[in-house]
């Protein structure tokens, strides 16, 4: 049995600064990486996921509700979509980039970038490889999703990190429930959109989403 850490979209644009800043990102992404440093032993496996949009249709809107619609943010190849340069990527072995063409909540309908788009130890403004980057593939030629790549090494329990806990973290922990995994959510490395996170919380509780 294997467990696996999924880091979901610490991202420049969701930090503050960016195009969609979640309230204390810049510090989470501190917070995970002295988390990942001091617990990375607990863990057989580190991924991370991006939003990686290209077109992805009304997800994007000039005039955004912020419930089913944003104003264009982390679009692939951009600074936007990088990870936040204080987040440590030295122990994340693969990132999995979701919403190329749609609105993507959960890193489960993220596919695997190609192996040279994986960053490791510190790295520099500017350096994640662009929009054009292809997924990598199953030797069916098939890409590779998230669960496919946890299932091919064995992972049977997930913790689930990140951004925003009200979105993306619930989405793909849920997702994850779903697909059979043990899952568990640590509040204290994830931070939301809304003042107020209880709804949230209690949906992935009542999932079957253990909170940490």
């Amino acid at each position: 049995m294997s467990r696996a850490l999924i880091i979901v979209d610490v991202q420049n644009d969701f930090c503050e600064g960016g195009a969609l800043p979640v309230t204390g990102g810049a510090d989470l992404a501190v917070a995970i990486s002295e988390y990942v440093d001091a617990h990375q032993g607990q863990f057989d496996h580190v991924v991370a996921t991006q939003d990686w949009h290209i077109d992805p249709g009304n997800h994007f809107s000039a005039a955004p509700d912020f419930k089913d619609s944003w104003p264009p943010h982390c679009v692939a190849g951009t600074r936007g979509a990088e990870l936040h340069e204080d987040l440590d990527t030295e122990y994340i072995e693969a990132f999995f980039r979701k919403g190329q063409f749609t609105a993507a909540y959960s890193g489960f309908e993220g596919l695997l970038a190609p192996e040279d788009a994986v960053p490791t130890g510190e790295r520099q403004p500017g350096s994640m490889p662009g929009a054009n980057d292809s997924p990598q593939s199953a030797p069916d030629g098939d890409a590779i999703g998230l669960d496919e790549w946890l299932q091919s090494n064995d992972v049977e329990d997930v913790v689930v990190v990140g951004l925003a806990t009200d979105y993306c973290v619930r989405a793909t922990a849920l997702d994850a429930v779903q697909a059979g995994y043990g899952v568990t959510v640590i509040r204290s490395l994830t931070a939301g959109i809304a003042e107020d996170l209880d709804e949230a919380v209690a949906e992935m509780e009542l999932g079957g989403v253990e909170i940490a």
